[in-house]
């Protein structure tokens, strides 16, 4: 007897089991006829966490394959666009020490590295400004595109900023109204498994038994499939991102006029950093520390120090992070998907992207049967594994190549014993060849690409050694490259309008298509 998958049961919403919910429902819509069923179960009682409110651009693709309306989707999630992440003191610490990682590609990139360019030139402009009109972009706090841009196209790269907390209920509308998405509102008393181990059932107060083919763990922290009923361990990741607290604050603004950072800022504290993100209504404000190297008391001073009076009296909610993702993360017939699988600090949001691609990696391989579940489960725990892996590596490159050392928490972070083994073979390789399509980044699994590197090495003051004589052949196709960029930069500056500006016509008028 073969036994096929049908029926799909997520279990917890949320941004995590929302977006599988509508990623598996939108692949499969013309199964449904055939009686193949999604299935959301959350608890009535359990609060969105709601913190990760920075996206990569990713999620254009992911929100337009579930037929979302990129109006709608502004109008709803309080939402914004991000062009991408500045980061400052992260180098020296001096007031004046800040650079991006822009969304955008350097100019040319698949046909020139301009990184050995720059570095021969001298380097009088920044890495970011020579290959990449986006950061001029942000620090003049203009929007990637214009209001007759086609919905989710965009003059720069973008993601956005939103409001996790109006992000889930509006996919929840879409995926039950839309896509045929079944929402059931009960708690999980008990897990009931087969005699196989395979989860049978979920049991639950308000709605008894739910059963399914394939379980979806979208519990949270908890983990209460993957974790708690089928025992996979947590594999814990402090000894290399130090970070293991939040506290976050929401800050009105001003007045309605005032202007909204098309950027993430994250700056660099005594023991972490804070991010500052603008919505349309608001910033959302948090500082990410090492409870080893600070006390929750004096981060808050740094916290509030930094936001100014804006924030008196003001409460702030505290978030505990705990670094880390489960040692496998499909086992039997249970895959888990956003923080049941694993949560590393925010600093490059990566919680959502991984959500994204989990789920686009359930519904293109969905077992047809549960006789080949096992095979398709080892090929996305090796994926998956690799995908967590090279985010830890980026964000621990940002402390690694820090140059700070007025406090413990910086010098610690580039004790080598911290350093993963795969990121300091990269670092050695880099100081003798840039970072560009070489071997290190040939897997379709990488989730930062070469560039990303390349902006935060250069941005933090990284030097390659580089032979100008070995320059020489591709030098006037660089150099076409860096005058390209120039021309594209004003181009965009008197083109694309203010941040502000645009989401208020994307709210009244929607987005209009000529």
């Amino acid at each position: 007897m073969v036994s096929p998958v049908k029926n799909i049961v997520i279990v917890g919403g949320g941004t995590a089991g929302w977006l599988t919910a509508g990623v598996i429902a939108a692949k499969h819509k013309a199964r449904q006829a055939s009686g193949f069923t999604v299935t959301l179960v959350e608890s009535p009682n359990t609060p969105i966490i709601g913190v990760g409110e920075g996206t990569w651009p990713t999620l254009r693709t992911t929100l337009a394959k579930i037929g979302v309306s990129e109006t709608d989707f502004f109008r709803e999630c309080d939402a914004a666009f991000k062009q991408g992440a500045k980061f400052a003191r992260w180098t020296t610490g001096a007031e004046d020490d800040a650079y991006y990682h822009p969304l955008v590609l350097p100019q040319g990139f698949s046909q020139v590295n301009l990184a050995p360019h720059w570095l021969a030139s001298g380097g009088d402009v920044s890495f970011c400004d020579a290959v990449c009109p986006q950061g001029v972009l942000c620090d003049e706090g203009l929007a990637p595109k214009t209001i007759t841009a086609a919905p989710y196209q965009g003059a720069a790269n973008y993601a956005y900023h939103l409001d996790a907390g109006k992000f889930a209920p509006f996919l929840q509308r879409h995926c039950t109204e839309k896509l045929g998405v079944r929402h059931v509102l009960a708690d999980v008393r008990s897990v009931s498994l087969a005699e196989d181990g395979d989860i049978r059932a979920i049991v639950t107060e308000q709605a008894g038994e739910i059963e399914g083919d394939l379980f979806v763990d979208c519990t949270g922290f908890r983990s209460l499939l993957l974790g708690e009923a089928l025992g996979v361990p947590f594999k814990d990741c402090g000894d290399v991102l130090f970070c293991d607290t939040a506290l976050a604050i929401q800050i009105p603004y001003e007045n309605e006029n005032s202007p909204i950072s098309t950027h993430t800022i994250s700056t660099a504290q005594s023991a972490g950093w804070i991010w500052d993100i603008g919505l349309p209504t608001r910033r959302g404000v948090g500082h990410v520390f090492s409870s080893r190297h600070i006390s929750d008391d004096d981060a808050e001073r740094e916290l509030r120090a930094y936001i100014g009076p804006a924030c008196r009296d003001l409460p702030v909610r505290k978030i505990a992070i705990r670094s880390g993702h489960r040692e496998i993360f499909w086992k039997r017939n249970c895959v888990a998907v956003g923080l049941a699988a694993g949560f590393l600090e925010p600093l490059e949001a990566s919680a959502i992207v991984l959500i994204e691609l989990s789920a686009k990696l359930i519904a293109e391989q969905m077992p047809a049967c549960r006789e080949v579940m096992d095979v398709i489960a080892g090929r996305f725990n090796a994926t998956t594994q690799y995908r967590w892996g090279r985010i830890i590596d980026f964000l621990k490159l940002h402390y690694v190549l820090s140059q700070r050392s007025d406090t413990a928490f910086w010098r610690d972070n580039r004790d080598p014993d911290t350093i993963p083994e795969r990121l300091a073979d990269l670092l050695r390789l880099w100081r003798h060849q840039p970072p560009w399509l070489h071997e290190e980044f040939d897997r379709v699994e990488e989730v930062f690409p070469a560039a990303s590197y390349q902006y935060v090495l250069y941005g933090m003051g990284f030097r390659t050694e580089v032979e100008r004589e070995a320059l020489a052949d591709e030098a006037a196709l660089a150099q076409r490259a860096l005058r390209e960029n120039a021309l594209q930069t004003e181009r965009l500056r008197a083109t694309l309008p203010r941040h502000r500006d645009l989401i208020r016509k994307i709210v009244e008028h929607g987005l209009q298509p000529v």
